[in-house]
Protein backbone atom coordinates (compact mmCIF):
# COMPACT_ATOMS: atom_id res chain seq x y z
CA UNK A 1 0.00 0.00 0.00
CA UNK A 2 2.74 2.43 0.55
CA UNK A 3 4.16 2.08 -2.57
CA UNK A 4 1.16 2.16 -4.25
CA UNK A 5 0.66 5.73 -2.61
CA UNK A 6 4.14 6.83 -3.38
CA UNK A 7 2.83 6.29 -7.37
CA UNK A 8 -0.26 8.12 -7.02
CA UNK A 9 1.52 11.14 -5.83
CA UNK A 10 4.03 11.29 -8.32
CA UNK A 11 1.52 10.55 -11.20
CA UNK A 12 -0.37 13.65 -9.16
CA UNK A 13 2.34 15.59 -9.88
CA UNK A 14 3.00 14.94 -13.32
CA UNK A 15 -0.75 16.07 -14.13
CA UNK A 16 -0.25 18.91 -12.22
CA UNK A 17 3.10 20.33 -14.01
CA UNK A 18 1.10 19.16 -17.77
CA UNK A 19 -2.32 21.11 -16.65
CA UNK A 20 0.09 24.96 -16.09
CA UNK A 21 -0.39 23.97 -12.29
CA UNK A 22 3.57 25.16 -11.64
CA UNK A 23 5.52 28.08 -12.71
CA UNK A 24 6.82 28.55 -16.37
CA UNK A 25 9.22 30.73 -18.49
CA UNK A 26 7.79 33.09 -20.87
CA UNK A 27 8.27 32.43 -24.38
CA UNK A 28 10.67 34.62 -26.09
CA UNK A 29 9.93 36.07 -29.71
CA UNK A 30 11.51 38.80 -31.94
CA UNK A 31 8.53 40.71 -33.92
CA UNK A 32 10.51 43.22 -36.01
CA UNK A 33 13.59 44.65 -36.70
CA UNK A 34 14.36 48.28 -38.02
CA UNK A 35 16.97 49.77 -39.89
CA UNK A 36 18.52 52.91 -39.81
CA UNK A 37 21.65 54.85 -41.74
CA UNK A 38 23.10 57.95 -41.46
CA UNK A 39 24.08 59.82 -43.63
CA UNK A 40 21.90 57.77 -45.93
CA UNK A 41 23.38 59.53 -48.83
CA UNK A 42 27.39 59.18 -49.24
CA UNK A 43 29.80 59.17 -52.35
CA UNK A 44 32.01 56.12 -53.30
CA UNK A 45 34.58 55.07 -51.06
CA UNK A 46 32.63 56.88 -47.99
CA UNK A 47 31.02 55.69 -45.28
CA UNK A 48 27.75 54.98 -43.86
CA UNK A 49 26.89 54.01 -40.12
CA UNK A 50 23.63 52.03 -39.94
CA UNK A 51 22.04 50.71 -36.61
CA UNK A 52 19.70 48.02 -36.14
CA UNK A 53 16.50 48.00 -33.11
CA UNK A 54 15.23 44.86 -32.63
CA UNK A 55 11.71 44.18 -30.66
CA UNK A 56 10.54 41.25 -29.55
CA UNK A 57 8.89 40.10 -26.08
CA UNK A 58 10.63 37.99 -22.99
CA UNK A 59 14.39 37.78 -22.65
CA UNK A 60 14.91 38.03 -26.30
CA UNK A 61 18.23 38.76 -28.00
CA UNK A 62 18.93 42.18 -29.97
CA UNK A 63 21.70 41.16 -31.77
CA UNK A 64 22.41 41.26 -35.63
CA UNK A 65 23.89 40.01 -38.54
CA UNK A 66 24.63 42.45 -41.26
CA UNK A 67 24.58 42.07 -45.04
CA UNK A 68 25.23 44.89 -47.88
CA UNK A 69 24.46 44.69 -51.80
CA UNK A 70 27.21 46.51 -52.63
CA UNK A 71 30.20 47.45 -50.89
CA UNK A 72 31.31 46.03 -47.14
CA UNK A 73 29.76 46.15 -43.79
CA UNK A 74 31.16 45.72 -40.16
CA UNK A 75 30.28 43.91 -37.29
CA UNK A 76 29.46 47.11 -36.05
CA UNK A 77 27.05 47.94 -38.84
CA UNK A 78 29.85 50.61 -40.71
CA UNK A 79 29.03 50.32 -44.02
CA UNK A 80 31.90 51.13 -46.48
CA UNK A 81 30.96 52.27 -50.02
CA UNK A 82 32.69 49.91 -53.17
CA UNK A 83 35.12 52.81 -54.94
CA UNK A 84 34.92 54.05 -58.14
CA UNK A 85 31.26 54.21 -59.33
CA UNK A 86 30.31 56.81 -62.16
CA UNK A 87 26.49 56.68 -61.75
CA UNK A 88 24.35 56.55 -58.87
CA UNK A 89 23.98 53.13 -56.87
CA UNK A 90 21.16 52.07 -54.35
CA UNK A 91 23.12 50.15 -51.70
CA UNK A 92 20.50 47.62 -49.10
CA UNK A 93 21.41 47.14 -46.17
CA UNK A 94 20.10 44.27 -44.39
CA UNK A 95 20.13 43.99 -40.34
CA UNK A 96 19.23 39.59 -39.76
CA UNK A 97 17.91 38.26 -36.17
CA UNK A 98 21.04 36.39 -35.02
CA UNK A 99 18.15 34.84 -32.26
CA UNK A 100 15.43 34.39 -35.54
CA UNK A 101 16.89 34.56 -38.94
CA UNK A 102 13.32 34.91 -40.33
CA UNK A 103 12.95 38.56 -39.28
CA UNK A 104 15.14 41.11 -40.72
CA UNK A 105 14.87 44.91 -41.27
CA UNK A 106 16.51 46.95 -44.61
CA UNK A 107 17.61 50.32 -45.21
CA UNK A 108 18.64 52.17 -48.58
CA UNK A 109 21.89 54.18 -48.87
CA UNK A 110 22.15 56.42 -52.09
CA UNK A 111 25.68 56.29 -53.43
CA UNK A 112 26.56 58.82 -55.70
CA UNK A 113 29.67 59.37 -57.74
CA UNK A 114 32.47 62.00 -56.64
CA UNK A 115 31.89 64.67 -58.49
CA UNK A 116 34.27 67.45 -59.39
CA UNK A 117 31.83 70.73 -58.86
CA UNK A 118 32.98 74.59 -58.58
CA UNK A 119 30.17 74.53 -55.42
CA UNK A 120 32.60 72.64 -53.64
CA UNK A 121 35.32 73.56 -51.05
CA UNK A 122 37.44 71.11 -48.74
CA UNK A 123 37.44 71.47 -45.37
CA UNK A 124 39.66 69.73 -42.56
CA UNK A 125 40.32 69.29 -38.70
CA UNK A 126 44.21 69.01 -38.59
CA UNK A 127 46.15 71.12 -35.63
CA UNK A 128 46.12 74.19 -36.69
CA UNK A 129 47.64 77.15 -38.57
CA UNK A 130 51.37 77.47 -38.69
CA UNK A 131 53.51 78.46 -36.89
CA UNK A 132 52.81 75.42 -34.70
CA UNK A 133 53.23 76.91 -31.62
CA UNK A 134 49.49 75.76 -30.42
CA UNK A 135 47.28 72.93 -31.01
CA UNK A 136 43.42 73.05 -32.12
CA UNK A 137 41.00 70.61 -30.87
CA UNK A 138 38.28 70.11 -33.32
CA UNK A 139 38.41 73.17 -35.48
CA UNK A 140 37.16 72.91 -39.28
CA UNK A 141 39.44 75.26 -42.08
CA UNK A 142 39.33 75.90 -44.99
CA UNK A 143 41.04 78.67 -47.38
CA UNK A 144 39.90 81.36 -48.51
CA UNK A 145 41.33 83.92 -51.31
CA UNK A 146 41.49 87.75 -51.37
CA UNK A 147 41.82 90.30 -53.71
CA UNK A 148 42.22 93.71 -53.99
CA UNK A 149 38.34 94.83 -55.56
CA UNK A 150 38.75 94.53 -58.85
CA UNK A 151 42.40 93.46 -59.34
CA UNK A 152 44.71 90.47 -60.13
CA UNK A 153 46.61 91.41 -56.67
CA UNK A 154 45.86 88.83 -54.63
CA UNK A 155 46.25 86.44 -51.50
CA UNK A 156 45.07 82.74 -50.52
CA UNK A 157 44.96 82.53 -46.33
CA UNK A 158 44.61 79.01 -45.08
CA UNK A 159 43.18 77.73 -41.97
CA UNK A 160 40.36 80.10 -42.07
CA UNK A 161 37.63 78.76 -39.98
CA UNK A 162 34.48 77.43 -41.20
CA UNK A 163 31.87 78.67 -38.53
CA UNK A 164 27.84 78.54 -39.26
CA UNK A 165 27.50 80.59 -36.28
CA UNK A 166 28.17 84.02 -37.69
CA UNK A 167 28.01 85.92 -40.73
CA UNK A 168 31.00 87.66 -42.68
CA UNK A 169 34.99 87.21 -43.47
CA UNK A 170 37.06 88.01 -40.96
CA UNK A 171 41.03 87.86 -41.15
CA UNK A 172 43.50 88.21 -38.72
CA UNK A 173 45.70 90.95 -39.75
CA UNK A 174 49.77 90.34 -40.06
CA UNK A 175 50.27 92.60 -36.87
CA UNK A 176 48.11 90.11 -34.98
CA UNK A 177 50.22 86.73 -36.27
CA UNK A 178 47.75 86.12 -38.93
CA UNK A 179 48.85 85.80 -42.54
CA UNK A 180 47.05 88.56 -44.17
CA UNK A 181 49.64 90.97 -46.01
CA UNK A 182 47.47 91.94 -48.67
CA UNK A 183 46.85 95.55 -47.86
CA UNK A 184 42.91 95.99 -48.60
CA UNK A 185 40.96 99.32 -48.80
CA UNK A 186 39.55 100.66 -45.79
CA UNK A 187 35.63 101.22 -45.96
CA UNK A 188 34.42 104.49 -44.74
CA UNK A 189 30.83 105.16 -43.24
CA UNK A 190 28.00 107.57 -43.45
CA UNK A 191 29.86 110.22 -42.39
CA UNK A 192 33.20 109.57 -44.96
CA UNK A 193 35.52 108.35 -41.63
CA UNK A 194 37.06 104.94 -41.20
CA UNK A 195 34.56 102.15 -40.45
CA UNK A 196 35.21 99.96 -37.65
CA UNK A 197 33.78 96.80 -36.26
CA UNK A 198 34.04 94.96 -32.51
CA UNK A 199 31.97 91.38 -32.95
CA UNK A 200 31.63 89.82 -29.93
CA UNK A 201 32.03 85.76 -29.99
CA UNK A 202 31.06 83.62 -26.70
CA UNK A 203 34.70 83.51 -26.44
CA UNK A 204 36.30 87.18 -26.98
CA UNK A 205 36.13 89.62 -29.25
CA UNK A 206 37.23 91.33 -32.48
CA UNK A 207 38.19 94.61 -33.57
CA UNK A 208 39.19 96.11 -36.64
CA UNK A 209 38.70 97.51 -39.84
CA UNK A 210 35.77 97.25 -42.11
CA UNK A 211 37.83 96.95 -45.49
CA UNK A 212 36.94 95.70 -48.98
CA UNK A 213 38.17 92.83 -50.42
CA UNK A 214 37.38 90.42 -54.02
CA UNK A 215 36.51 87.17 -52.53
CA UNK A 216 37.10 83.65 -54.02
CA UNK A 217 36.13 80.44 -52.51
CA UNK A 218 36.23 77.23 -54.26
CA UNK A 219 34.91 78.66 -57.96
CA UNK A 220 32.93 80.82 -56.20
CA UNK A 221 33.17 84.35 -56.06
CA UNK A 222 31.53 88.01 -54.27
CA UNK A 223 33.54 90.94 -55.78
CA UNK A 224 33.85 94.45 -53.44
CA UNK A 225 32.72 92.83 -50.35
CA UNK A 226 33.19 94.41 -46.53
CA UNK A 227 35.59 92.58 -44.46
CA UNK A 228 36.43 92.95 -41.11
CA UNK A 229 40.16 93.23 -40.57
CA UNK A 230 41.17 91.73 -37.11
CA UNK A 231 43.89 93.91 -35.49
CA UNK A 232 45.83 93.76 -32.44
CA UNK A 233 44.86 96.01 -29.02
CA UNK A 234 48.33 97.81 -29.85
CA UNK A 235 47.30 98.65 -33.25
CA UNK A 236 45.47 102.33 -33.90
CA UNK A 237 42.84 103.22 -33.27
CA UNK A 238 42.51 101.81 -29.68
CA UNK A 239 40.09 99.41 -28.88
CA UNK A 240 37.28 101.62 -27.31
CA UNK A 241 35.62 101.46 -23.94
CA UNK A 242 32.60 99.97 -25.06
CA UNK A 243 33.73 97.34 -27.08
CA UNK A 244 35.99 96.01 -24.16
CA UNK A 245 33.41 95.72 -21.93
CA UNK A 246 31.78 93.66 -23.84
CA UNK A 247 34.06 90.73 -23.31
CA UNK A 248 31.81 87.64 -22.30
CA UNK A 249 32.35 86.36 -18.95
CA UNK A 250 35.49 84.08 -18.99
CA UNK A 251 36.37 85.23 -22.44
CA UNK A 252 39.40 86.08 -23.49
CA UNK A 253 39.09 89.87 -24.74
CA UNK A 254 40.59 90.93 -27.97
CA UNK A 255 41.15 87.99 -30.02
CA UNK A 256 43.05 90.00 -32.33
CA UNK A 257 46.12 90.10 -30.19
CA UNK A 258 47.54 86.69 -31.25
CA UNK A 259 46.99 83.58 -33.64
CA UNK A 260 46.97 81.59 -30.45
CA UNK A 261 44.29 83.77 -28.81
CA UNK A 262 41.93 83.41 -32.90
CA UNK A 263 43.04 80.32 -33.06
CA UNK A 264 42.76 80.80 -37.16
CA UNK A 265 43.79 82.92 -39.77
CA UNK A 266 40.57 84.25 -40.62
CA UNK A 267 36.66 83.44 -39.75
CA UNK A 268 34.26 82.82 -42.71
CA UNK A 269 31.25 83.39 -41.48
CA UNK A 270 28.51 81.19 -43.35
CA UNK A 271 25.89 81.76 -41.17
CA UNK A 272 21.74 82.01 -40.95
CA UNK A 273 21.91 85.64 -41.86
CA UNK A 274 22.88 87.49 -44.75
CA UNK A 275 24.62 90.30 -42.37
CA UNK A 276 26.30 90.20 -39.24
CA UNK A 277 23.97 92.48 -37.88
CA UNK A 278 21.13 93.35 -39.89
CA UNK A 279 18.38 95.95 -39.42
CA UNK A 280 19.30 96.51 -35.70
CA UNK A 281 22.87 98.49 -36.86
CA UNK A 282 20.54 100.65 -39.82
CA UNK A 283 18.85 102.48 -36.50
CA UNK A 284 20.70 101.47 -33.45
CA UNK A 285 24.21 102.37 -32.44
CA UNK A 286 24.38 100.89 -28.98
CA UNK A 287 23.17 97.84 -26.49
CA UNK A 288 25.18 95.97 -27.83
CA UNK A 289 27.56 98.58 -30.09
CA UNK A 290 28.86 96.90 -33.35
CA UNK A 291 30.11 99.74 -35.47
CA UNK A 292 32.09 102.59 -35.00
CA UNK A 293 32.58 105.77 -36.85
CA UNK A 294 36.82 106.54 -36.33
CA UNK A 295 38.45 110.19 -37.79
CA UNK A 296 41.41 110.43 -36.32
CA UNK A 297 39.95 112.09 -32.98
CA UNK A 298 38.93 109.01 -31.56
CA UNK A 299 36.06 106.28 -32.24
CA UNK A 300 32.35 106.65 -31.20
CA UNK A 301 29.91 104.46 -32.13
CA UNK A 302 27.45 104.46 -34.99
CA UNK A 303 25.19 103.08 -37.15
CA UNK A 304 25.63 101.04 -40.54
CA UNK A 305 23.71 100.89 -43.97
CA UNK A 306 23.07 97.37 -45.06
CA UNK A 307 25.63 97.54 -47.23
CA UNK A 308 28.20 99.10 -45.02
CA UNK A 309 28.08 95.79 -42.88
CA UNK A 310 30.43 92.96 -43.05
CA UNK A 311 28.09 90.37 -44.83
CA UNK A 312 27.76 86.38 -45.19
CA UNK A 313 29.98 85.96 -48.29
CA UNK A 314 27.78 83.19 -49.86
CA UNK A 315 24.39 85.42 -49.77
CA UNK A 316 27.00 87.88 -52.27
CA UNK A 317 27.88 84.77 -54.36
CA UNK A 318 26.06 85.07 -57.87
CA UNK A 319 25.05 81.36 -57.71
CA UNK A 320 24.94 79.09 -55.14
CA UNK A 321 23.99 81.78 -52.67
CA UNK A 322 21.31 80.48 -50.62
CA UNK A 323 22.94 78.85 -48.31
CA UNK A 324 25.69 76.05 -47.62
CA UNK A 325 25.88 72.20 -46.90
CA UNK A 326 28.88 70.87 -44.15
CA UNK A 327 29.43 67.70 -44.63
CA UNK A 328 31.64 65.26 -43.20
CA UNK A 329 30.42 61.52 -44.51
CA UNK A 330 32.56 59.61 -42.24
CA UNK A 331 31.71 59.60 -38.56
CA UNK A 332 34.58 60.24 -36.00
CA UNK A 333 34.82 57.26 -33.46
CA UNK A 334 34.71 57.57 -30.23
CA UNK A 335 38.40 58.76 -29.00
CA UNK A 336 38.74 60.38 -31.91
CA UNK A 337 41.05 60.43 -34.96
CA UNK A 338 44.23 62.51 -35.89
CA UNK A 339 42.17 64.87 -38.19
CA UNK A 340 39.07 64.35 -40.09
CA UNK A 341 38.28 65.35 -43.92
CA UNK A 342 34.85 67.23 -45.16
CA UNK A 343 33.48 69.80 -47.78
CA UNK A 344 32.16 73.00 -47.63
CA UNK A 345 29.23 73.04 -50.45
CA UNK A 346 27.15 76.30 -51.05
CA UNK A 347 23.92 76.23 -52.52
CA UNK A 348 20.76 74.39 -50.74
CA UNK A 349 19.17 72.81 -53.68
CA UNK A 350 20.54 74.61 -56.56
CA UNK A 351 22.69 71.49 -57.87
CA UNK A 352 22.41 67.59 -57.47
CA UNK A 353 25.44 67.26 -54.95
CA UNK A 354 23.31 69.83 -52.01
CA UNK A 355 19.61 68.70 -52.10
CA UNK A 356 17.91 68.39 -49.09
CA UNK A 357 17.18 64.47 -49.98
CA UNK A 358 14.39 64.61 -46.66
CA UNK A 359 16.38 65.99 -43.94
CA UNK A 360 15.03 67.65 -40.81
CA UNK A 361 14.02 71.73 -41.73
CA UNK A 362 14.14 73.42 -38.06
CA UNK A 363 13.09 76.72 -38.91
CA UNK A 364 14.16 80.01 -36.49
CA UNK A 365 12.78 83.46 -36.43
CA UNK A 366 14.71 85.52 -38.03
CA UNK A 367 14.09 88.91 -35.43
CA UNK A 368 13.59 88.98 -31.76
CA UNK A 369 15.19 87.69 -28.72
CA UNK A 370 15.00 84.31 -30.41
CA UNK A 371 16.59 84.86 -33.81
CA UNK A 372 18.55 82.17 -35.22
CA UNK A 373 17.50 80.10 -32.51
CA UNK A 374 15.71 76.63 -32.55
CA UNK A 375 14.03 74.43 -29.13
CA UNK A 376 16.17 71.91 -27.60
CA UNK A 377 14.79 70.14 -24.64
CA UNK A 378 17.47 68.44 -22.52
CA UNK A 379 17.59 67.05 -19.09
CA UNK A 380 14.22 68.17 -18.24
CA UNK A 381 15.16 71.51 -19.38
CA UNK A 382 13.91 73.94 -22.71
CA UNK A 383 16.62 75.55 -24.62
CA UNK A 384 14.91 78.22 -26.89
CA UNK A 385 17.30 80.29 -28.48
CA UNK A 386 19.66 76.93 -29.31
CA UNK A 387 21.91 76.53 -32.67
CA UNK A 388 24.05 74.47 -34.79
CA UNK A 389 27.44 75.99 -34.56
CA UNK A 390 30.41 74.65 -36.98
CA UNK A 391 33.02 77.35 -35.41
CA UNK A 392 32.08 75.86 -31.74
CA UNK A 393 34.67 73.59 -30.72
CA UNK A 394 32.35 70.87 -28.80
CA UNK A 395 28.98 70.39 -27.53
CA UNK A 396 28.27 73.16 -25.11
CA UNK A 397 25.50 72.89 -22.52
CA UNK A 398 24.85 72.86 -18.69
CA UNK A 399 24.24 69.76 -16.78
CA UNK A 400 25.39 69.63 -13.09
CA UNK A 401 25.50 66.10 -12.82
CA UNK A 402 28.46 65.58 -15.33
CA UNK A 403 31.97 66.52 -13.59
CA UNK A 404 34.19 69.11 -14.99
CA UNK A 405 37.71 68.60 -15.47
CA UNK A 406 40.49 69.95 -13.40
CA UNK A 407 42.71 72.96 -14.73
CA UNK A 408 44.18 73.41 -17.09
CA UNK A 409 40.66 71.82 -18.98
CA UNK A 410 37.90 73.14 -16.31
CA UNK A 411 35.97 74.22 -19.20
CA UNK A 412 35.35 70.22 -20.69
CA UNK A 413 33.33 67.49 -19.37
CA UNK A 414 34.81 64.75 -17.43
CA UNK A 415 32.59 62.25 -17.07
CA UNK A 416 32.94 59.38 -14.73
CA UNK A 417 31.48 57.09 -17.24
CA UNK A 418 32.76 57.43 -20.73
CA UNK A 419 31.51 57.67 -23.24
CA UNK A 420 28.35 59.12 -21.38
CA UNK A 421 25.44 58.33 -23.69
CA UNK A 422 23.05 61.31 -23.52
CA UNK A 423 19.84 62.33 -25.91
CA UNK A 424 17.98 65.76 -26.17
CA UNK A 425 15.07 66.68 -28.66
CA UNK A 426 14.91 69.13 -30.99
CA UNK A 427 12.41 71.43 -32.51
CA UNK A 428 11.54 74.32 -34.89
CA UNK A 429 9.18 76.78 -35.18
CA UNK A 430 7.97 75.02 -38.29
CA UNK A 431 7.49 72.08 -36.02
CA UNK A 432 4.25 70.31 -34.02
CA UNK A 433 6.65 67.76 -31.67
CA UNK A 434 10.18 67.79 -31.12
CA UNK A 435 13.09 64.86 -32.66
CA UNK A 436 15.17 63.03 -30.65
CA UNK A 437 19.02 63.08 -31.52
CA UNK A 438 21.18 60.91 -29.49
CA UNK A 439 25.25 61.63 -28.91
CA UNK A 440 28.09 60.36 -26.67
CA UNK A 441 30.78 62.43 -24.67
CA UNK A 442 33.53 61.42 -23.61
CA UNK A 443 36.35 62.49 -20.61
CA UNK A 444 38.26 65.80 -22.37
CA UNK A 445 41.22 64.76 -20.44
CA UNK A 446 41.73 61.35 -22.10
CA UNK A 447 41.16 63.28 -25.36
CA UNK A 448 43.59 65.64 -24.84
CA UNK A 449 46.21 63.22 -23.47
CA UNK A 450 46.23 61.82 -27.28
CA UNK A 451 47.43 63.20 -30.62
CA UNK A 452 44.33 63.38 -32.39
CA UNK A 453 42.30 66.97 -33.09
CA UNK A 454 38.95 65.71 -34.01
CA UNK A 455 36.38 64.59 -31.72
CA UNK A 456 32.74 63.78 -31.74
CA UNK A 457 31.99 63.55 -27.99
CA UNK A 458 33.58 66.77 -26.81
CA UNK A 459 31.74 68.80 -24.85
CA UNK A 460 31.73 71.49 -21.68
CA UNK A 461 29.51 73.46 -19.91
CA UNK A 462 28.13 76.91 -21.22
CA UNK A 463 28.29 78.72 -18.20
CA UNK A 464 28.27 79.74 -14.59
CA UNK A 465 24.59 80.28 -15.45
CA UNK A 466 21.83 78.25 -17.40
CA UNK A 467 21.68 79.90 -20.30
CA UNK A 468 18.97 79.53 -22.72
CA UNK A 469 21.02 78.02 -25.57
CA UNK A 470 22.17 74.45 -26.45
CA UNK A 471 24.97 75.05 -28.53
CA UNK A 472 25.62 72.07 -31.02
CA UNK A 473 29.47 72.42 -32.43
CA UNK A 474 31.56 70.79 -34.29
CA UNK A 475 30.86 67.50 -32.81
CA UNK A 476 27.30 67.59 -34.02
CA UNK A 477 28.60 67.76 -37.96
CA UNK A 478 30.73 64.14 -38.32
CA UNK A 479 28.94 61.44 -39.95
CA UNK A 480 25.73 64.18 -40.70
CA UNK A 481 24.70 66.33 -43.80
CA UNK A 482 24.09 69.58 -42.15
CA UNK A 483 22.28 72.51 -43.67
CA UNK A 484 22.38 76.06 -43.10
CA UNK A 485 19.67 78.50 -45.30
CA UNK A 486 20.06 82.45 -45.28
CA UNK A 487 17.47 84.70 -44.27
CA UNK A 488 15.41 85.90 -47.19
CA UNK A 489 16.78 83.32 -49.54
CA UNK A 490 14.23 80.82 -51.31
CA UNK A 491 15.22 76.92 -51.11
CA UNK A 492 13.56 73.66 -51.71
CA UNK A 493 12.99 73.28 -47.82
CA UNK A 494 11.44 76.97 -47.72
CA UNK A 495 12.54 80.15 -46.71
CA UNK A 496 15.46 80.61 -44.50
CA UNK A 497 16.29 81.11 -42.17
CA UNK A 498 16.68 77.60 -40.61
CA UNK A 499 18.74 74.86 -40.23
CA UNK A 500 18.32 71.00 -41.40
CA UNK A 501 20.12 67.82 -40.98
Amino acid sequence: MQKLGLLLVLASLTLMAACGGGSSVPPTTITSVSVSCSPSTIQYGQTSQCSATVTGTGNFSSGVTWAASSGTISASGLFTAPSGGVTSLQVTITATSTQDTSKAGTATVTVNPVQQTGNVQPIVVDAGPAPQSFVTANEAFTSVTVCLPNSSTCQTIDHVLVDTGSSGLRLLSSAGGGELTLGLPQTNDSSGNPLYECEVFLDGYTWGSVSAADITVASEKASSVPVQVVVPSSASPAVPASCSSQNPPGGTGNEGDSLMAFGANGILGVGLFQQDCGGFCVTNSTNPTVYYDCPSSGCTPTTATLLQQVPNPVAMFATDNNGVLIQFSTMVPNGGTPSANGSLIFGIGTQSNNQLNGAQVYDVPDSGSNAGGFTTIFNGNTYTSSFIDSGSNGFFFNDSSIPTCSSPNQYWFCPTTSPLSLSAQNQGTNMTSPVSVSFSIENADNLFNTSNTAFSTLAGPYGSTPPAEFDWGLSFFYGRNVFTAIDGMSTPGGPGPYFAY
